[in-house]
């Protein structure tokens, strides 16, 4: 395997000596939200310095233990560009809301000067040497970009492990996954070694980490953070926090049109992040749970978002279980002649003999999946396509939004590549197990990922909150109202950063 730049070699170490926990004063720095800190570094009541390294502090303590963050830059680079911001604010300038807040780059973006690996040995040497719209947007607002979060190999499966950085662990039970693609950001959010995170969603990356590591996170609509090209096959950016305030203000940063994105949207990102307080009374909501057994679950799934959803009557929301009037089978086979289709890009890389024996054999299933694809069947995948957007067009007019299971497990061992099976149901592909997440990736409607609780075993689960067509801001302000009724939503730490967690 090729070495990377800034890639294994600066990859955690698990051999060094016991380490040090942060102090009281860094680990109640750290505690506190991206909004919080921002307005704490505003007002001068912290340092950047101070912020940065708190974050360092807790990402020497625990991330040895997760592997959630990668290609860490060097210590006393960051300190003095910390030391940079402050000056800066001495001077009365501010580069915005993220002002000295470190952040690290999921590995599927570009961050300029770091190893930019897709977790693939493919791309082990690769540096990027620009910055990709969103990362670009994050740094003007001030941030100082620390590294990268781990991903599985382009971004494929939700279990987060490749052969450039390893596995990344779960910070609620570290012989567990986190999930992914976003998994290395959701843990890092967890075991708050980062304040926020930027993430992908293709089949649930914005939505299976968060509720595998008790976290938030939004799949924005389609166009809503611009992506390339003229084709929406799936995947977008988006953001992750602990609190709906930060994933609303980490959205306004990364969202608005770009005219190189041609499909963009050109709404006024400001208002994502406006006013979130809303009377939700009299909203009405359709569950879906498991499309009336279409889904595989495992025990204790169904019944925490049943209890998500008693949050939501709650606040005096109506909640109602019903089936959208479309086959949930058709919708999963015209997804995957859309992924497969999109993961055609990577054709030339399976042509060559030299990387595709460096591909790991679910990326291979999906570029030889494609090249089987004819024009006919495209041209039904998108048939089929429509005639799902216009089923939830039809729901949506009789409900405000759509809850559904994030996840259709718990966070399960992170040596396994993916659950063969469910309640005893096989899979019968390597991703067939996060199936509840494509009705919503197909539809391009925005999604926000909301913890639900834990089972007897303190592994979490989370919803998906589903909402009209281009209501980004309408799905913050309900998330924002389940996150204060939410008897789950405290603020408490995982067991790793209070001692009670399970450490291998």
């Amino acid at each position: 395997m090729s070495a990377a730049v800034g890639g294994p070699a600066s990859s955690p170490r698990t051999d060094d000596p016991t380490p040090v926990d942060p102090t009281p004063e860094q680990a109640a720095l750290v505690a506190h939200s991206a909004v919080e800190l921002s307005e704490l570094v505003h007002r001068r009541e912290v340092s950047c310095v101070e912020v940065m390294t708190a974050h360092l502090a807790q990402i020497e303590r625990y991330n040895p233990q997760l592997n959630a963050i990668v290609a860490l830059r060097d210590r006393d680079e960051l300190v003095a560009e910390a030391r940079e911001r402050d000056e800066e604010l001495a001077a009365g300038r501010s580069r915005g809301w993220m002002h000295g807040l470190p952040h690290a780059v999921k590995d599927l973006a570009a961050a300029r000067g770091l190893p930019h690996t897709n977790g693939s040995r493919v791309y082990a040497d690769r540096v990027a040497e620009t910055d990709d719209v969103h990362v670009a947007r994050i740094r003007a607002a001030g941030a100082i970009i620390i590294g990268k979060t781990n991903t599985p190999e382009f971004g494929l499966g939700s279990q987060s492990y490749n052969e450039v950085w390893g596995t990344t662990a779960n910070p609620y039970d570290t012989t567990r996954t986190a999930g992914g693609s976003s998994g290395g950001g959701a843990a890092a959010l967890a075991a708050r070694m980062v304040p926020v995170a930027d993430g992908s969603d293709n089949m649930g990356s914005l939505r299976n980490p968060p509720a595998f590591n008790h976290v938030v996170g939004l799949r924005p609509s389609w166009g809503r953070v611009p992506e390339p090209g003229f084709v929406p096959y799936g995947s977008v950016n988006g953001p992750m926090g602990r609190t709906v305030r930060d994933v609303a203000r980490l959205l306004s940063t990364m969202a608005g049109p770009d005219p190189r994105a041609p499909l963009s949207l050109d709404d006024d990102p400001a208002g994502l992040a406006a006013t979130l307080e809303r009377d939700v009374a009299g909203t009405r909501i359709a569950w879906v749970g498991d499309w009336d057994g279409h889904l595989a679950t495992e025990p204790g799934i169904l019944a925490l978002g049943e209890s998500a959803l008693a949050t939501f009557e709650r606040l005096g929301c109506v909640v109602e279980a019903t089936m959208p009037a479309y086959d949930p089978e058709e919708i999963w086979r015209s997804y995957l002649a859309w992924r497969a289709w999109g993961n055609l890009r990577y054709a030339d890389l399976y042509d060559d003999p030299a990387t595709r024996a460096l591909m790991k054999p679910e990326f291979v299933w999906e570029v030889e999946y494609g090249l089987r694809l004819s024009a006919r069947d495209l041209t039904r995948a998108a048939a089929a396509r429509d005639g799902w957007y216009a089923a939830l067009a039809d729901l949506l007019e009789r409900y405000d939004f759509v809850v559904a299971p994030s996840a259709q497990v718990f966070p399960f061992d992170k040596a396994v590549h993916w659950p063969e099976e469910i309640d005893g149901r096989p899979m019968d592909t390597y991703h067939r197990w996060m199936e509840t997440v494509v009705p919503w990736t197909m539809s391009t409607h925005p999604v926000a990922a909301l913890p639900a609780g834990f089972d007897q075993r303190g592994l979490p689960t989370g919803i998906q909150l589903v909402g009209r067509r281009h209501d980004d801001h309408g799905v913050l302000q309900l998330a924002y109202a389940y996150e204060g009724a939410s008897p789950v939503m405290d603020g408490t730490p995982p067991p790793l950063l209070t001692g009670a967690g399970r450490e291998h």
